[in-house]
């Protein structure tokens, strides 16, 4: 099955209260998830809304990630990932890879797909970006933070 996922976070403050959001496309089919965090960065959120969007897949499917993070996309297409695992989880710098738990949580999830991943520029043209922009900033407010 193919998948068009996209993918979205938010922080009112960062950190500060989160929200995160993802929006799953197949055929005439769509599903959004969203969800909130109380104290979290908005690389957390982003990273949480990817995460969970691959949770969402109940079977292995070829997906394709639109993300306005480029501290997701490049993680991937730079191969940052396989450098910080190779390196026992330490950044080129020597110092420990931020976020290691949600990382290591990714890598689990997308096993079972075939999956790429694509940068789109935030606040821009894409409807679905903004729909999941939409939705991170709702779950903030309907927690009675404000968002950004």
């Amino acid at each position: 099955m193919d998948i068009i996922l996209y993918t979205d976070g938010a922080c009112s403050g960062n950190p500060g209260p989160g929200g995160w959001a993802a929006v799953l496309l197949w055929g005439e089919r769509r599903k959004e998830i969203s969800g909130f965090a109380p104290s979290t960065t908005n690389n957390r959120m982003e990273l949480t809304a990817l995460l969970e969007g691959l949770r969402a897949l109940k079977t292995p499917c070829t997906v394709q990630v639109h993300s306005d993070s480029t501290y997701v996309v490049n993680a991937f297409r730079q191969g940052w990932l396989t450098r910080w695992q190779k390196n026992g989880w330490r950044t080129s710098q020597g110092g420990s890879v931020e976020n290691q738990d949600l990382w290591q949580a990714i890598m689990q999830a997308k096993e079972p797909h075939d999956v790429q991943f694509h940068w789109v520029k935030g606040h821009a043209r894409s409807q679905e970006n903004n729909r999941c922009d939409e939705l991170a900033r709702e779950a903030i407010r309907s927690q009675g933070s404000v968002a950004p």
